[in-house]
């Protein structure tokens, strides 16, 4: 019998510190920096974003997306056998952020791992789930993204600190002997690493280089744009099916003016696009699960609809997923 991953339920946690426009240039105009509302939201879009308190981390927030998307499965913790976390703002260096995620769940023995690729993380994830799932290897998996970028920002710089957020989104991923996920696509050029990095680590007890998220913006947007279209065409090509077949593209929510492009190149109404980045700003690895569920939640993806998952981050990496709900 043909294996098939199915996504059998969806849940997502924002941290409750929501800050809008109007706070974020309160609190900038403080250290002497400079923005507006018009400028945030002309540029990108994005009206509020979440912070998380001190002492929350990525394995916390996606401990409560996970419990809402196993509910929504109909899934007890001791059915898991796969955990997969995409974040590039893991709790320590080790053990996995996935790790002390499946100890909050109070999961044992199942294989857990993280992965890294930034913005790109959640679609390389449920790539990897769906592989593991088809082999055999796994039956329910719960994969995730989370991140805290808010701990990794240069608040002296406006480009960058309005555009992030933290959150986690996460889906049940099952066995099914109906095709749930159709096709997946994905890639790197680690050559165009130095336009979207955190250039620093640590060292004998000292953090060396830069710690905090370095971005060329223009050389991302142009980036984006072109790589986007590539991926999304190449997995509805995989998949023999066309933009026509898409009840919804739910893209990384980095910037209104990249999703728009991307819908335009596809031929897709925005009225086909679900956008939370006004409300959330870029979550990076967690933006396509929290989109998703929250389309999900509101009523506007709909079982048997045909979704377009699509993400671009540092690295730089980018890819696709094309499945059936």
């Amino acid at each position: 019998m043909t294996r098939f991953a199915r996504i059998t339920g969806t849940g997502s946690c924002l941290p409750p510190n929501r800050l809008t426009n109007a706070d974020m240039v309160d609190m900038l105009a403080q250290r002497g920096v400079e923005t507006s509302d018009d400028w945030i939201v002309e540029r990108t879009g994005i009206r509020a974003r979440h912070f998380a308190a001190d002492g929350m981390f990525a394995s916390d927030l996606a401990a409560v997306a996970c419990r809402e998307a196993m509910a929504a499965a109909g899934v007890l913790p001791a059915d898991i056998d796969l955990i997969i976390v995409a974040t590039s703002t893991p709790d320590m260096v080790f053990p996995s952020t996935a790790a002390l995620l499946q100890h909050k769940l109070g999961i044992a023995g199942c294989p857990v791992f993280d992965v890294q690729a930034v913005c790109s993380g959640f679609i390389y994830a449920l790539t990897v789930a769906d592989a593991l799932i088809q082999s055999g290897t796994a039956h329910k998996a719960l994969v995730v993204g989370s991140e805290v970028f808010s701990r990794i920002l240069d608040f002296n710089d406006r480009t960058t600190c309005v555009l992030f957020g933290d959150g986690a989104g996460a889906v049940v991923l099952e066995a099914s002997d109906k095709p749930g996920i159709l096709a997946t696509d994905i890639h790197a050029d680690g050559k165009h690493s130095g336009i979207l990095c955190v250039p620093g680590h640590v060292s004998g007890g000292s953090i060396l280089g830069d710690p905090l998220l370095k971005m060329d913006g223009q050389a991302v947007f142009k980036l984006a744009v072109g790589v986007l279209e590539d991926t999304a065409r190449a997995v509805l090509a995989k998949a023999g099916k066309t933009a026509e077949d898409v009840d919804w593209l739910i893209p990384h929510q980095a910037n209104i003016r990249i999703m728009q492009s991307t819908a335009r190149k596809l031929k897709l109404s925005m009225d086909k696009v679900v956008v939370t980045v006004d409300q959330h700003g870029n979550t990076s690895a967690a933006s396509i699960p929290l989109a998703l569920d929250h389309a999900v939640r509101r009523g506007q993806v709909k079982r048997g609809d045909t979704l377009l998952l699509e993400g671009v981050g540092g690295g730089f990496t980018w890819g696709a997923v094309l499945l059936d709900f």
